[in-house]
């Protein structure tokens, strides 16, 4: 590896301006241990959307982490990389539209677009997860997950990618852009007794 000395002195910068990012009241993110030997630099976020007194969320759950290589690895065509993950519960008959891998993806790219986030090397999956219980598990019922993993290049200040990750964990548990402080029904997992 070579010796990178503003390496540090940016990657500080670039989590100051992280730790600076207001988010909406009912997303609580907080800072977290980083994946080890990821990069030579990491931040790692998580965020629970309304958790209850125990820090758990019914709703849905997230993971941001900022890398910074300054040797640049050909895999991600830059010094920085972002890797997002995203989950929530789901209604079963949700779980069965066809099209909600994309829609998914979708709302992430759109979440970016919005804030004018400049990216490049995206790439992601996205996974939903149907359950059925058996045995001891059968008064458990029917259940099911969306989960997005994703990564990209950033280009430009870091905030519009972390706000853009944090609206794409609202939106998987249900959140839509400006509904902040709008009552929540329940979570649209099942109950579980």
């Amino acid at each position: 590896m070579t010796a990178h000395p503003d390496a540090g002195t940016l990657f500080e910068s670039a989590t100051a301006e992280l730790h600076e990012t207001a988010f909406r009241a009912d997303i609580v993110v907080r800072e977290i241990p980083t994946p080890q030997g990821l990069a030579p630099y990491a931040l790692a976020l998580a965020a629970d959307v309304r958790p209850d007194d125990d820090g758990d969320s019914a709703y849905g759950t997230g993971r941001f982490v900022l890398l910074h290589d300054p040797d640049e690895p050909d895999a991600w065509g830059g010094a920085w990389r972002i890797v997002a993950f995203a989950q929530a519960p789901l209604e079963t008959e949700i779980g069965t539209d066809p099209l909600l891998a994309d829609v998914t993806w979708s709302w992430l790219v759109d979440a970016l677009e919005s804030r004018d986030a400049i990216y490049r090397a995206a790439s992601g999956t996205s996974t939903k997860t149907l359950s059925k219980g058996f045995g001891g598990l059968a008064l458990e019922g029917d259940g099911a997950q969306i989960e997005l993993r994703a990564s990209w290049t950033p280009e430009g200040p870091f905030r519009p990618h972390v706000e853009a990750w944090a609206e794409l964990v609202g939106m998987l548990a249900g959140l839509p852009p400006g509904s902040e402080g709008i009552a929540v029904i329940g979570a649209r997992k099942a109950v579980r007794d």
